[in-house]
């Protein structure tokens, strides 16, 4: 049987935040109503929630990001009700078209009224589990991460 001293190495929660590997959004996750702490990995806040330059001007703030990012989860979390501890979700995102896609990037849907020049449709994925004292915790990262 396992026993705590054959283990090699874990890597907890609290280190990934120290490290820069998370971001803590709990305190925003609660004003958007969610009931436990929240994370995004450190990949998808870079590229997601952080404005790029030249976009602050149109608008885009990390506040309205972030919102957006939690948000959508939260209407994908009560459209799926409850089922499961992994969710992939949706939303658009003002990004510049600089040939740098990724692949849980399209274009936005035809109508929509957005252009692949200026917006993508990305999935992102959130996983809710066990943070360093078991207790339950929301990660967001992009849909090839766990």
């Amino acid at each position: 049987m396992f026993e705590p001293s054959d283990l090699i190495h874990s890597y907890t929660r609290a280190q990934a935040f120290e490290d820069g590997v998370l971001v803590d959004v709990s305190d925003v996750a609660k004003e958007a109503g969610f009931k436990l702490p929240v994370a995004i990995i450190r990949v998808a806040w870079a590229r997601y929630v952080e404005v790029p330059a030249g976009l602050e001007v149109r608008g885009q703030s990390v506040e309205g990001r972030l919102w957006d990012v939690l948000f959508m989860l939260l209407v994908a979390i009560k459209r799926q009700q409850g089922t499961g501890s992994e969710i992939h979700y949706q939303l658009h995102v003002a990004l510049p078209d600089a040939g740098d896609w990724l692949p849980n990037e399209a274009h936005p849907e035809a109508g929509s009224g957005l252009t692949r020049s200026t917006h993508r449709l990305v999935t992102l994925k959130a996983l809710c589990g066990p943070g360093d004292a078991l207790e339950p915790v929301v990660t967001i990262m992009l849909p090839n991460e766990d």
